[in-house]
């Protein structure tokens, strides 16, 4: 994790907005379908595959596929590591906000 100046530490999960936007989607309403959670990110096919695949490969989400009727269907969850990573990440930017109105 990359650290400024001020001592936040950012999580490379968290530097794509699309990877941001689905573990921020996820945080309540988890599991999502991958039609749901791609209205929510306003991503395409192909980044929103590339994005998610990032975040299981970091343990961040779970992705749950399987066959409903005749047609696949992908569900994604979060994971409790991705549950806490958020957290910890918005904990940072309040942290951050409160600083500046310190100041």
């Amino acid at each position: 994790m990359g650290e400024n100046n001020r001592g936040f530490r950012q999580d490379p999960a968290f530097q794509a907005q699309v990877r941001l936007a689905i573990v921020a989607a996820l945080i309540n309403r988890s599991p999502l379908d991958f039609k749901n959670l791609k209205e929510i990110t306003g991503a395409t096919d192909g980044n929103l595959s590339n994005h998610t695949q990032k975040l299981e490969e970091w343990e961040y989400i779970k992705v749950d596929k399987r066959i409903e009727g005749r047609r696949p269907k992908t569900r994604y969850h979060l994971t409790p590591k991705g549950r806490e990573a958020f957290i910890a990440y918005v904990k940072a930017l309040e942290n951050i906000v409160k600083e500046s109105e310190e100041n």
